[in-house]
């Protein structure tokens, strides 16, 4: 007996919300990561870093679970209009995705390096643009989950937030390499991970973009907000008295 029309549409949800999961599910395991990630940098745990270095190859398998879903979805399928919009997004998200646990890793593998060294003040503020990111992080992945576009354009607009504190960040830790040469080892591993950390947020900022267009069907009006200055950055060392 042939399938029901209703039966293929309902068929053709499943497998939409499926893949929509799917995405959730590896952005909260990089939001995870991330979290655990500063963790081990704040405790100065190297056996926590090593986990979130290892825990990254789950990050993969699951962006490559998504490409196969959505291939199948498209060959079987053939969505149209805002139905292909979502297969599309849902690989421009799970890339994303993977790009923040790159990061994340990325942080965790610096945190190795630090915890073998002695700790110096900065280290401190590195939390505090983590908590940032990562509440956009969250947002966006609830914008997704709810094809929330006016959500997303919110998150979009908060970027401009992280730039700015990691900027001040920045000068912070070149003003502390130029008052003693010993902290120039481990600021420049914090300089590291506070840029992981900026790119992290970029990469969330490109997820609430794909939201605005997979539920617009428009890319988001104007230039992305940007604030951070630490390539113009001119720290002139104080000479000694």
């Amino acid at each position: 007996m042939p399938q029901s029309k209703d039966h293929i549409v309902k068929s053709f949800d499943d497998s939409l919300e499926q893949l929509r999961q799917s995405v959730l599910r590896m952005g909260g395991l990089a939001e995870s990561q991330l979290a655990r990630a500063i963790q081990a940098l704040s405790r100065r745990d190297a056996a926590l870093a090593a986990e979130v270095v290892k825990g990254d190859a789950e990050i993969d398998r699951l962006e490559q679970e998504i490409g196969a879903q959505a291939i199948s979805i498209l060959a079987l399928r053939q969505p149209m209009a805002v139905d292909l919009r979502e297969v599309v997004s849902s690989l421009k998200v799970s890339s994303d995705i993977e790009r923040i646990g790159d990061y994340a890793a990325n942080v965790a593998k610096r945190s190795i390096a630090l915890a073998q060294l002695p700790p110096v003040k900065p280290a401190y503020a590195i939390p505090r643009l983590a908590r940032l990111v990562q509440d956009i992080i969250k947002d966006t992945l609830d914008a997704y989950g709810n094809r929330d576009a006016e959500r997303a354009l919110e998150v979009w607009k908060r970027d401009e937030e992280v730039d700015e504190v990691y900027s001040g960040l920045f000068r912070e830790l070149l003003t502390y390499m130029m008052e003693d040469p010993r902290n120039i080892g481990p600021c420049t591993h914090l300089m590291f991970i506070a840029k992981n950390v900026e790119r992290i947020g970029d990469h969330a900022t490109n997820i609430a973009e794909t939201i605005h267009y997979q539920v617009k069907g428009t890319p988001m009006a104007g230039g992305r907000p940007k604030g951070d200055a630490s390539s113009f950055e001119v720290i002139t060392p104080q000479e000694s008295t």
